[in-house]
Parts: C-alpha cells; sequence; structure tokens
C-alpha cells in the first residue's frame, strides 16, 4: 500500500517537474524529496522517474500513477474535511450552501426559527448554484446544500447523500409595469416569441431554451446573469423581459417590474441534500427542520 505522503510528494515532483522545486514548494529539503521518491519507488516495486539530461521524465509506470496521484489526493482531501465536518457539526456548526433565491427567502425565515428554539446552533452560509453546491457538498466544503432541478433534467443523486425535497416552485415571467400583457394574471410563453430575453444561470437557461423548444420557437437571450437584483433592473430598464421562480417574486422590489405567472406552468423541484452519513447528527436535523418549515409556508410545496 502507497504511503499517502510519498504519493503527495511523487505529485508534487511531476507538478514542479523537479526534486529541488518540489522541495521547495512543500518545504521539505531536497534530500527528503529524493528518500521519498526512492521509498515510493520501492513500494511500487518499479521505476517512477527517469533523467533526460537534467530534466525529469517520467517512465510508464510514472505516467500510469500521475493519472491517478490527483484522483488519491483529491480523495484522501474530500475525506478528511468530511471527517471534520462530522466534529464541527457534533458542535452545532453547520455550513449551509445555497442558490441566492433560497438565500434571499427560505434560509431567512429557516434561520429564524432555529435561532429563536436553538440560539447554541451556529450557521455559515454560503452561496451557489447547483451542480456546484453538490460538489461543494461532496467535497466536503459545506454540510447541506440546497440546490433545485427541472423535469426532465434531473440528475442522479450520488449515493454519498441523501435528497429531502423541500417544495416545488413555479416559474413565472418578469414585465416592465407597462407591458400590453402585464395587465394579464398569467402570459403564455409563446406570445412572447418575439421578446428579448435575459437569461439566469447555466442550469435555470437549458430549462429555459427546452421550453422554449416546446412552444416552436428559439428565444433572442440578449443578456445573462444569475444576480436576482441585477435581473429586476434590466428588465425594469427595458433591456429585455425574465423568466424567474416564484420564490424571487417575494423579494421583488422594483416598482418598475411585475411578475405574472407562465403557460404552460412549469416547476422546479426545490430539495436538501446532505452526506448520508451526517444526517442523523442533531445540527443537521435542526437545519432540516427549519427549512422543511419555511418550505411549508410557500406556495406549491
Amino acid at each position: 500500500m502507497f504511503d499517502s505522503r510519498h504519493i503527495r510528494t511523487f505529485h508534487e515532483v511531476v507538478a514542479t517537474g523537479s526534486y529541488t522545486a518540489a522541495a521547495r514548494s512543500l518545504g521539505y529539503t531536497q534530500p527528503a524529496v529524493t528518500q521519498q521518491i526512492r521509498a515510493l519507488e520501492r513500494e511500487a516495486g518499479i521505476q517512477l522517474f527517469t533523467r533526460d539530461g537534467r530534466r525529469m521524465r517520467l517512465t510508464e509506470a510514472g505516467e500510469t500513477l500521475a493519472r491517478h496521484a490527483e484522483v488519491i489526493l483529491g480523495n484522501l482531501g474530500a475525506a478528511q474535511r468530511q471527517v471534520q465536518a462530522m466534529a464541527r457539526l457534533r458542535a452545532g456548526r453547520v455550513r449551509l450552501c445555497a442558490f441566492p433565491s433560497a438565500n434571499a427567502t427560505l434560509v431567512p425565515e429557516a434561520m429564524a426559527r432555529l435561532l429563536a428554539d436553538h440560539p447554541g446552533v451556529r450557521v455559515e452560509l454560503l452561496e451557489a448554484e447547483p451542480p456546484e453546491s453538490l460538489q461543494r457538498l461532496l467535497a466536503g466544503e459545506c454540510d447541506i446544500a440546497l440546490a433545485f432541478s427541472y423535469p426532465g433534467m434531473r440528475a442522479e443523486v450520488p449515493p454519498e447523500l441523501v435528497e429531502i425535497r423541500l417544495m416545488e416552485d413555479l416559474l413565472t415571467v418578469l414585465l416592465p409595469v407597462g407591458h400590453p400583457l402585464a395587465r394579464r394574471h398569467a402570459v403564455r410563453l409563446s406570445e412572447l416569441e418575439q421578446a428579448r430575453w435575459i437569461a439566469g444561470c447555466a442550469r435555470c437557461r437549458a430549462n429555459f431554451l427546452h421550453v422554449c423548444a416546446d412552444e416552436g420557437f428559439e428565444p433572442d437571450i440578449v443578456f445573462t446573469t444569475d444576480d436576482n437584483l441585477a435581473l429586476q433592473s434590466l428588465v425594469a430598464a427595458g433591456v429585455g423581459l425574465a423568466v424567474a421562480p416564484s420564490l424571487v417574486l417575494s423579494f421583488l422590489n422594483h416598482r418598475k417590474v411585475t411578475g405574472r405567472t407562465l403557460e404552460p406552468h412549469v416547476r422546479r423541484q426545490v430539495s436538501a441534500y446532505v452526506l448520508r452519513e451526517h444526517l442523523a447528527l442533531p445540527a443537521t436535523g435542526l437545519v432540516l427542520d427549519g427549512l422543511r418549515s419555511a418550505a411549508a409556508t410557500r406556495v406549491g410545496c
């Protein structure tokens, strides 16, 4: 079995191109690096480097190990962070990573309930769109991830994670208040075929293109942003229209923008995700309970 310290040193030699540079990067002496590489070669039973003049060159076995070294070190790092996360969770400290509209709606309501009932729990709030939020969870960079998915575009949930479905979020269309269709309660997407559009995050944009294709047209997307405040200002300024989830309507604060129900109805699924082994920890359960309660007050849950 390879020693992880030797793998780390080997990876640094490959990355920097020499024993001397690797020693400088790792804070070792050059002889210490040489000794670790020799120890790794004894463990492997084969030579990993040859010299080509002054340069180090990987042997065929070295190239094979180099392909695996980054993955091995990445997995070790993730494992270390996940174990450390368990210690933090047992101490009542939770890192919650959510997408912007959830951070502006569900999370504040959940945290208010949590702090009122359990003031000893401490929450660190992070922000990321899916799938980045789930990747951060798997990497041990957060403890709970809030994410969303669209019908027909759901990815497989990794086996390490548990999904807790919270609510369905109906999509709406954002219009300038003076738009001819703003007087209606609902607007059919096909009626807006000639409009200019502002698209959101990559996942939202992909869903929007899919829905428009079902309605028989390709939208003219002139601007892209995942900043909800910028989105409202762009709509108000007449740059284009936008499709936004109902969660955004609860903090729609631009007096020149209004939201209307979009037809056909499209709903995104909002869920919380947690590592399976962290699910039973008290701090995790308390935060999840708060998120469930906040989601239950929303239309469409």
